[in-house]
């Protein structure tokens, strides 16, 4: 059941749209909607940084190490409806892909968070004056609803400027990495 609740499977608020389009490509009626997708944009995150972190610890432990704390604080960052922090995710996660070779997965998960940038820039600004339009209280009754509800919250604030400056020395070393390969 937790698992359920923690992909958004079975809740009471009904979705405007479908789990497949909420994905891949999300729209934005209702307040609701706003904090559905700040939150499946955190879990995509949440599970890229898992992903990227168990993919290169053998080979480099301290880049698995800031990998994960990249796209963590990203999602963070994605759940408080920041667009730097969802472009930022993809870029590094695209030139990652192209780095390590274009495979299923890869183009998947950067279809992922390319609809994050999108989401994320549409509930940046959403404030619509109607009682649709206001948006959810953010629970803690579980595990998963503090991680993805209440720790953004208090994090966001305390991260986002060295996350700023974090992200933009991560994200130079990866355009240079990729064109000294493509130099090769």
């Amino acid at each position: 059941m937790l698992a359920m609740q923690t992909l958004g499977l079975s809740e009471s608020t009904p979705r405007t749209e479908n789990r497949l389009k909420s994905l891949f490509w999300p729209s934005i009626q209702t307040g609701t909607d706003v904090d559905y997708l700040g939150t499946q944009g955190y879990w995509v995150c949440a599970i890229v940084s898992v992903i990227s972190f168990l993919t290169s610890v053998a080979l480099n432990p301290l880049t698995a190490v800031l990998s994960l704390c990249f796209f963590f604080f990203g999602g963070v960052g994605v759940r408080e409806r920041s667009r730097y922090a969802a472009v930022a995710v993809f870029v590094l996660f695209f030139i990652n892909m192209l780095l390590a070779g274009i495979g299923v997965v890869g183009v998947l998960l950067s279809a992922l968070l390319l609809s994050n940038v999108r989401a994320t820039w549409m509930a940046h600004g959403w404030k619509p004056d109607s009682e649709d339009a206001k948006l959810p209280a953010r629970l803690s009754d579980t595990w998963a609803d503090k991680f993805a509800d209440k720790l953004p919250t208090w994090l966001w604030p305390k991260v986002r400027y060295p996350y700023y400056v974090f992200s933009a020395f991560i994200l130079i070393s990866g355009i240079i990495g990729l064109l000294t390969m493509h130099h090769r």
